[in-house]
């Protein structure tokens, strides 16, 4: 199987090969460069109101009146571009799949961020013909309401061209950049609940510190950081599972320190091999549940005058932002003292919204994502838009924002590019969504056209314990398209709601009554992209012991897919419903 992945790079080591200097692609004018380096530093469930200039650029409000504290992320947006209108998906692992194959998550089967369940592959059971033998059996929160749709299924990791995988196989961002040393830190959440041959080292990185789950103990994570997920114990006897890994141990109690401290040792390290170009994927567990910061911070942030600002409360979720933030500054220090400020890309983004209190039904765990609407699991912008930051220093010119929709598949291209491969190539040999977005760093309003993706999909086929930000009821499956200005979200429920996102961001204004036209022809769009791309395991599937009369929702459950494939006219049935 190794042939495999020779095959499918061949292209992309030739171009590598070839390929020695990198000549300024922001300022035309630079002299010839070497190749930079490149660090990814990706949050887990950090909101986009949760970065203090973030916050200002929205609401205009001053910084000292904030209760979050994040200077050096400030810092990162001040010497960079910020994008504010950069996507993610609604959860972490599909998030983590798009950014890794440039692919809508979907379209290779993550639809949500499963918990240590169990799979075709840790039961040993035979694969039905139409699932991947990751794919959890049955992925659900255990609500007792009438649902008329029962949960899709979901992949839990990329395939590696292992045996097993008949063939299957996706390049990552590790893979293509065949000549740079990648390494990983943090958070994986793609290998299939720790499984053997799906873990970083199977996807081109170097393993420095780091566990396939989607949580973790920050103040007592040591005992069981290297062992496997005691919910899977006959996978464990078995011989299919592989727990995480400590790299160079620096002693730090507490988890976001210990993973911060680590990659300010690889970037030194590196800094000693100067002649051949590093990336570090730095995926930090924070802010994620369980909810747990240093002491001395939590106490500072307790009695902080300005907690409530936003409705943020929460002293430990202020604490954890801190020590995250503080790897960012210690990042920063560390580049300029081994000299490499000046050739290295930094970029940092979100994994999907914050985990918003009001949604999550406990008011005092958690974020608030206003004025936007939503959180974590929902498909509304404070589920799946994210803080997305580029910094290369004498590359780009700093304090600058960036408008023009992005999404997490666009960050694979764009590493290819700045780093000097033929992104284009590689995108139409891979079949990838993403496209560069290195263009915007220097034409932030794209006035030149040169990113011209107008079009993006999110899919979440489960029934979920979130309460629903337009009628509070538990969230059912969604699908959504943004295309230009406008997103369409479908609620499998029988519900659309249509927006214009440049103009209504906070999704205040649903626009299916005043363009029936739109919604008709948007729907059409999204059903034919999921008919196309995502196979039917991961759809959400009508529940045949459905009592409409016991269920919770104010209107009927309509199936609008099955009325679109008749050829109806699917907004005038949402219309005439909300009538």
């Amino acid at each position: 199987m190794e042939s495999i992945k020779i095959m499918k790079r061949n292209l992309a080591i030739i171009v590598a090969a070839l390929f020695v200097t990198l000549t300024g692609c922001i300022n035309q004018g630079d002299p010839v460069k070497k190749r930079p380096n490149i660090i990814f530093i990706l949050a887990d469930d950090l909101g986009y109101m949760d970065i203090q200039a973030y916050a200002h650029h929205t609401l205009g409000t001053d910084k000292d009146s904030m209760y979050y504290e994040t200077p050096n992320l400030d810092r990162f947006i001040s010497e960079g571009v910020a994008f504010s209108q950069a996507y993610a998906n609604q959860l972490c692992s599909p998030t983590r799949a798009a950014l890794l194959t440039g692919k809508y998550a979907s379209r290779i089967g993550f639809t949500t961020a499963a918990g240590h369940e169990p799979t075709w592959y840790n039961q040993e059971k035979e694969v039905p013909e139409d699932s991947y033998m990751h794919d959890v059996l049955y992925h659900t929160d255990h609500l007792e309401v009438e649902q008329a749709w029962m949960n899709g299924s979901s992949n839990t990791a990329l395939p590696t061209g292992q045996k097993r995988d008949n063939g299957w196989d996706v390049l990552t961002i590790a893979e293509a950049l065949e000549d740079y040393h990648s390494a990983f830190i943090g958070k994986w959440h793609l290998g299939g609940f720790e499984a053997k041959g799906y873990q970083p080292g199977d996807n081109g990185f170097e393993e420095l510190i780091f566990k396939d789950a989607g949580g973790f103990d920050y103040l007592n994570w040591r005992d069981s950081w290297v062992k496997p997920s005691d919910k899977l114990k006959s996978a464990i006897e078995k011989n299919l599972l592989k727990g995480g890994s400590l790299g160079k141990d620096t002693g730090k109690p507490y988890l976001t320190d210990e993973m911060g401290a680590q990659a300010v040792n690889f970037i030194r390290e590196r800094a000693e091999n100067s002649d051949q170009p590093f990336f570090l994927y730095f995926c930090h567990f924070a802010v994620h549940t369980p909810y747990q910061g240093k002491e001395e911070d939590v106490e500072y942030f307790t009695s902080k005058e300005t907690r409530g600002w936003n409705n943020h409360n929460l002293p430990q979720y202020g604490a954890m932002l801190k020590s995250l933030d503080n790897t960012v500054g210690d990042i920063f220090n560390t580049l300029e003292e081994t000299g490499l400020d000046e050739n290295t890309l930094l970029v940092f983004m979100s994994d999907n919204g914050g985990l918003d209190s009001d949604i999550r039904r406990r008011s005092t765990m958690g974020t608030n994502n206003y004025p936007f609407v939503g959180g974590k699991a929902c498909l509304t912008e404070g589920g799946i838009r994210v803080p997305l930051i580029f910094r290369w220093k004498g590359n780009i010119e700093g304090g600058k924002w960036c408008s023009i929709p992005v999404d997490a598949t666009d960050i694979f291209p764009s590493l290819l590019d700045v780093a000097g491969y033929d992104a284009e190539e590689i995108i139409e040999r891979e079949d990838m969504d993403g496209r560069s977005i290195i263009p915007l760093l220097s034409d932030t309003e794209n006035k030149e056209n040169a990113f011209d993706k107008n079009i993006r999909y999110w899919h979440y086929p489960f029934n979920a314990r979130m309460s629903d930000p337009f009628d509070g009821h538990y969230l059912t499956p969604k699908s959504a398209i943004r295309e230009g200005d406008y997103k369409l979200i479908f609620d499998w429920h029988g519900r659309l709601h249509l927006f214009d996102i440049e103009n209504d961001p906070y999704e205040e204004k649903n626009l299916v009554k005043t363009m029936p036209e739109k919604t008709n022809e948007m729907f059409a769009k999204l059903m034919q992209w999921l008919e196309g791309n995502v196979k039917n395991t991961y759809w959400p599937y009508q529940n045949p012991e459905y009592i409409p009369e016991n269920d919770l929702h104010e209107e009927p459950f309509i199936d609008l897919y099955q009325a679109w494939k008749e050829g109806k006219d699917v907004a005038e049935i949402v219309i005439s419903d909300l009538k």
